[in-house]
């Protein structure tokens, strides 16, 4: 009887595991699942308003830290971004938020933002605030931002990482954004994940 109890017992285990381990899908992207903070921040949006991840509750939504004079970066990942939005189901494109974090307080006031992320189009959030806050932020998502030495102008660069965080509805990390990653995989992830949300 102890054996049969035994084997039930074990036969269970295996199949708990085994639904643990098919229980998440094979994402295209690194999936950061239980080891990033949830999406927690208080910033100044394009109007001059306070901005939180409720304002966009129930949305999947994805987090990036750029600035408005980045010339490499921070273009080609928007562009990229909103190419797998547009990839995706016409009904689900409203369920998806790209919330761009400029890191560039000093010369990217919320006015220069918005119009920086209008240019790339809809559903985009342009974000902004004090240094100290930004650095908080930065380090909550185990990432960094630097500023390079003025020129002549008074001009300067700004170091700052090309990773790419997703959240899911309930404000959950879910992806970090691999840089090789295709357009048509983003597409993939994100269409997976507004798919969850709705079950």
């Amino acid at each position: 009887m102890s054996r049969m109890i035994h084997s039930l017992s074990v036969l269970t285990l295996l199949l708990v595991l085994a639904g643990c381990s098919g229980s998440d899908t094979d994402w295209n992207a690194k999936n950061i699942r239980g080891l990033m903070p949830d999406l927690e921040f208080k910033l100044t949006a394009t109007d001059g308003e306070p901005f939180t991840p409720e304002d966009r509750a129930g949305q999947v939504r994805l987090l990036f830290f750029g600035f408005t004079n980045c010339p490499d970066i921070c273009p080609a990942t928007m562009a990229r971004l909103q190419n797998a939005v547009k990839q995706m189901p016409e009904a689900m494109r409203d369920e998806v938020t790209l919330l761009f974090v400029s890191v560039d307080p000093e010369r990217d006031t919320p006015e220069r933002v918005g119009e920086y992320v209008d240019f790339f189009g809809d559903n985009i959030v342009g974000l902004t605030s004090d240094e100290e806050t930004l650095r908080t932020l930065a380090k909550r998502y185990r990432t960094t931002f630097g500023y390079g030495k003025p020129d002549e102008n008074g001009d300067y660069d700004v170091s700052h990482s090309n990773a790419v965080y997703v959240f899911d509805g309930q404000g959950r990390a879910r992806l970090l954004i691999r840089s090789g990653q295709s357009i048509s995989q983003i597409s993939e992830d994100l269409e997976t994940l507004v798919r969850q949300g709705r079950d």
